[in-house]
């Protein structure tokens, strides 16, 4: 192994949990502003509303006190099944100031998953969003003996059920006001709670959505969450003036981090998980920074990309043109801050960044609400061309890194020293190997317990001496910078014995073809590289609609034109690429790969053993000898 590589600060005398945080947090600020959510209006756009910490406090602990009302005791489990929205926070702190576990499950999840993590975590109350995800559960209620209650966020066209024993659902609102009557009997009984937490009691079971088997419970102490929250608080990234938008699915654990930071910094969350929403929301909200996985950000400059080409040739050249200077503006002033401690660029690029800044970055920038001081990017690997385009146009994406069982955070590009094309540096406290084999290992305080009720499992990843296996391939700077390289067991061999890592292809293509949605790369134990390859449906139409062709988006795939258009951008990413890398043939799928098929995890990570299978005909097509 490389010699240890350690954070050079520490986090040192943190609290047992977030809830003793939370508690610190509204004695200090009682009147700030800490939440800002839509409300639906009647015939217009919604209204924007707020939560002070107050305000938000009241809430969390007469949902604690309801829980406790029904029985709830420390480190027992309470599941979430609810898109991204306010109450999900707030029942989430509710949970914690009660001392329990939160159990999170995606809204997304079938009902044959959503049984399976509530009966393997032993979950006794389901917080569901609505009458959707409480079907899940009452139909298979038989296989779910220690679930004792579903509480219901959005109760509409919930309907009882005549087989439901008395008291088995209820609402969020219901559960408020049976912690508000406890409460009046007993106090102290949040405060009291809270106090008695001990670090290394479990706080969190996180299910990863996985790319194959069944989920794994990720158990995250008390601690965890604490340690975290000061570390995003050490690493300077966000700030207490800024406001943060947060659309993130908080049953991923990147998006759950973001709440421990929130409270410790003490900034604004605006909360609204309707990614359609997105692009209607920025102006509206105008954020200083969110946070956000490469898709977004690789839709964001496709969609761009459509529209210069929609407005004209001339037009075309000047994105291309801008496009370009961005990135290289980027490049020279990164390396200059790396050389010198200060980002400098010639004077010729700098004239040529202000043109291209009056003509499109301004532009750009105004769409993401114009306030923008900077976006971070995770849960999967950024293209660095994709990054230096947004670095360059004003808008810095600072990519980081971590896993489910480090919950979340292990390293953070500083915004004064963005390096783009890493995952920046060790969040304070952990310390980072490379393997041999050029894994990627961790040891600190945001590392997991362990899998839940898996102890092999566990030992496969985790040495007694802390060390967890990552499963990532990286390479680490003598200044502790990490690049991310490919994932170890997506890393494949031709049969000429030539490595190929399939990541880094396939973000190159995306940056070639801004039709491109998904690219998968197949060619283990195969002569040669190809790849099946996914059109974003809204850009590919777009075209189709400028060259006369009519049809479905399958239909327009389908046709050859579509073909040799693609085929153009295949031979450009080619002539970047080692002989053995390159990509001999393609087939285009007849669909986007998304969630609902089973191609991509809720957080948008590619599920290659799954697209692999569905498409086994088109593969096996593709290395047909000729």
């Amino acid at each position: 192994m490389t010699e240890t590589q350690s954070s050079t600060t520490s986090i040192s005398d943190r609290p047992p949990s977030v809830a003793h945080l939370l508690l610190e947090r509204v004695a200090e600020t009682p009147d700030l502003e800490a939440f800002r959510y839509p409300v639906a209006t009647e015939g217009g756009p919604d209204a924007w509303h707020s939560y002070t910490w107050a305000q938000a406090a009241q809430r969390v602990y007469a949902i604690a006190a309801g829980l406790m009302d029904l029985g709830i005791r420390p480190e027992e489990r309470v599941a979430i099944a609810s898109t991204t929205r306010v109450d999900w926070i707030l029942t989430d702190l509710g949970i914690m100031c009660a001392g329990a576990a939160t159990t999170t499950v995606y809204p997304q999840t079938n009902a044959e998953e959503t049984v399976f993590i509530l009966a393997d975590s032993g979950s006794r109350v389901l917080i569901a969003e609505d009458a959707t995800q409480l079907a899940k559960v009452r139909e298979a209620r038989g296989n779910l003996p220690g679930l004792d209650h579903v509480v219901v966020i959005d109760p509409s066209g919930v309907e009882p059920a005549a087989d439901d024993p008395e008291g088995w659902v209820l609402s969020l609102a219901e559960l408020a006001e049976r912690g508000a009557a406890y409460l009046e009997a007993k106090p102290d009984c949040v405060t009291d709670t809270t106090a008695a937490l001990r670090g290394d009691q479990l706080a969190t079971l996180i299910y990863t959505s996985g790319t194959t088997g069944r989920p794994k419970g990720v158990r995250l102490s008390q601690d965890t969450w604490s340690y975290m929250a000061l570390a995003i608080e050490a690493v300077n990234v966000v700030h207490e003036d800024d406001i943060q938008y947060l659309w993130l699915p908080l049953a991923h654990v990147f998006g759950k981090v973001l709440l421990a930071g929130h409270i410790k910094v003490g900034h604004v969350m605006a909360v609204d998980g309707r990614v359609d929403k997105i692009i209607e929301n920025l102006p509206v909200v105008k954020p200083t920074y969110m946070c956000g996985v490469p898709r977004i950000f690789e839709r964001v400059y496709n969609g761009v990309a459509a529209k210069a080409r929609a407005g004209g040739a001339a037009r075309l050249r000047i994105f291309n043109w801008s496009a370009d200077i961005a990135r290289a503006h980027a490049r020279a002033s990164q390396e200059s801050f790396r050389r010198t401690g200060k980002a400098s660029v010639p004077a010729g690029l700098a004239a040529k960044h202000a043109v291209a800044d009056r003509l499109v970055y301004k532009k750009l920038r105004a769409a993401f609400g114009g306030n923008m001081r900077a976006c971070v990017s995770g849960s999967a690997a950024l293209t660095p061309d994709i990054g230096f385009f947004f670095a360059g146009a004003g808008i810095p994406i600072l990519e980081g890194y971590g896993l489910t069982e480090s919950a979340a955070a292990s390293f953070i590009n500083p915004s004064s020293a963005l390096r783009t094309g890493t995952v920046g540096k060790a969040f304070p406290g952990n310390e980072v190997r490379i393997a041999e084999d050029g894994e990627i290992l961790l040891r600190g305080p945001g590392i997991m317990q362990g899998y839940h009720g898996l102890p092999e499992q566990t030992e496969k990843v985790l040495e007694p001496d802390g060390w967890f296996h990552t499963g990532d391939i990286g390479e680490l700077s003598d200044d502790g910078y990490l690049r991310i390289t490919d994932r170890k067991k997506d890393l494949f061999k031709t049969s000429g014995g030539k490595y190929v890592a399939p990541t880094e292809i396939e973000g190159r293509f995306k940056v070639v073809c801004p039709y491109a949605s998904t690219m998968v790369v197949i060619g283990a134990g195969r002569k040669y590289c190809a790849a099946l390859i996914a059109l974003d449906e809204a850009a590919i139409l777009g075209w189709a609609k400028e060259e006369g062709l009519t049809g479905s988006y399958a239909e327009i795939v389908a046709h050859e034109r579509t073909r040799r258009l693609i085929d153009g951008y295949v031979d450009t990413l080619n002539a970047g690429l080692q002989r053995w890398q390159t990509i001999k043939k393609f087939e285009l799928l007849p669909r986007e790969l998304d969630v609902e098929h089973g191609d991509l995890t809720p957080s948008l990570k590619l599920k290659r053993p799954v697209v692999e299978r569905e498409f086994e005909p088109l593969i096996e097509r593709m290395f047909v000898e000729q």
